[in-house]
């Protein structure tokens, strides 16, 4: 048997049908396969022309199962479930892009939280960022606490605050930096040691900056998780969900947790995604730019109390934003001069916007996240938050800044 054989036998995903010691398989590991700058990395890496065509895009493998040389030799693959050729090339972009050993694609972003939730045992105390995506606390709350995990929401601006709610069972910090929709940060450096010293691991929820504005793994966290569905795809044609290790170890736990729970992104979503990835720099950039120029606009307008959008002077943690991330996303939220009522009205009289959940993609979306995408979250503890009723949250998309301007001010006027 020839040595290459022999590392295929090895480390194959052959265990999907029973037994044996899984680890991520050595394709994954690519943070060293570029060293180029960020958007060469989201066309290249982990995608090549494909050996049997030459075609440049990375075909989409629809199977389920391969064809083994001999008895337990492979060329790499044995199960879909353990690995697909398509998906494994958008595992090796995303760890290239986010600076990790290795990544791990999900059927959504609440599958990649699920998985990563149960490498811990019944019992664990789960430290968690106030304010977190509605779905993500549905999990904790309301699922979880079933099965044993405790959780402590705090407000992660405050690193006391963080450091206090830590218990000699805390197995992890999860923080959501920015969150959604109040934009509050946490200072994922200084948490990260704070966590560590203390003996647990640290994820970030990196959805709405994406590895081209913050890079998590780099500033201290062992884990980053991403709703793929938003920036990652961008245009509102897929769900997945994204998990990034840092370590090996790491790395080959997560591997046995996503075979073992089977939550995997199907080979045409990650195809989709891969497509998404090649244009995320631009589209940041232009997210960035239009959410700007909304966000001073709705500033100064008389009818609005508060703009929330970090790269705003008048943020009270602008400058962790410029220190912690190279730009402030597409996400901003602000107060309007009245209640529910006028904020329905609001959201209802756009025509460029539209009224729709979610965010993250190339279209401008606009919604009430008190009845929206925060309607789980029991009233008092929205109301502690900050999400009022009058609350409104723009996902600002990448059409003519002129154009989405022009939507807001008709939709002041009919309001």
């Amino acid at each position: 048997m020839t040595q290459k054989n022999n590392k295929h036998r090895q480390s194959s995903g052959r265990e999907a049908c029973g037994g044996g010691e899984i680890k991520a398989p050595p394709a994954q590991a690519a943070k060293a396969e570029f060293q180029d700058g960020f958007s060469t990395r989201a066309i290249h890496a982990g995608q090549h022309p494909d050996p049997a065509t030459g075609a440049i895009v990375t075909p989409v493998y629809l199977t389920s199962t391969y064809v083994q040389e001999e008895v337990g030799v492979t060329k790499g693959y044995d199960y879909s479930r353990g690995g697909n050729p398509t998906r494994t090339a958008l595992e090796k972009n995303v760890a290239s892009l986010e600076g990790g050993h290795s990544a791990f694609a999900f059927g959504s972003g609440m599958a990649a939280i699920t998985t990563l939730l149960l490498d811990y045992d019944a019992g664990a105390h789960v430290v968690v960022s106030r304010n977190v995506y509605g779905g993500t606390f549905r999990l904790f709350e309301r699922v979880s606490k079933r099965h044993g995990f405790h959780f402590s929401f705090v407000d992660a601006r405050d690193p006391q605050i963080v450091e206090k709610a830590f218990t000699p069972q805390t197995k992890l910090l999860f923080l959501e930096t920015p969150t959604n929709p109040m934009m509050e940060l946490a200072d994922i450096a200084a948490l990260s040691r704070l966590a560590h010293a203390r003996g647990a691991k640290v994820a970030v929820d990196n959805t709405f900056l994406t590895p081209y504005f913050q890079r998590p793994l780099e500033q201290g966290a062992d884990y980053v998780i991403h709703s793929a569905t938003k920036y990652i795809g961008g245009h509102s044609d897929v769900v997945g969900g994204l998990a990034v290790t840092k370590t090996a170890e790491d790395a080959d736990r997560l591997h046995f947790l996503q075979m073992s729970i089977g939550a995997i992104l199907s080979p045409f979503d990650s195809w989709l995604l891969l497509r998404g990835l090649k244009t995320l720099a631009v589209r940041m950039r232009e997210h960035a730019k239009n959410a700007t120029a909304i966000a001073r606009y709705l500033e100064k307008h008389a009818k609005v109390k508060r703009v929330l959008f970090p790269a705003l002077e008048s943020h009270p943690q602008f400058e962790l934003a410029r220190r912690q991330s190279s730009g402030p996303g597409g996400l901003l939220s602000f107060e309007l001069d009245g209640g529910q009522r006028e904020a329905k009205r609001f959201v209802e009289s756009t025509r460029v916007c539209s009224l729709a959940e979610s965010l993250g993609a190339v279209e401008t979306l606009i919604s009430i996240p008190s009845l929206m995408t925060h309607a789980s979250v029991p009233k008092p503890q929205r109301e502690a938050l900050g999400i009022t009723d009058n609350l409104i949250r723009i996902s600002v998309g990448i059409e003519d800044e002129a154009d989405l301007l022009a939507d807001l001010a008709q939709a002041f006027t009919r309001c």
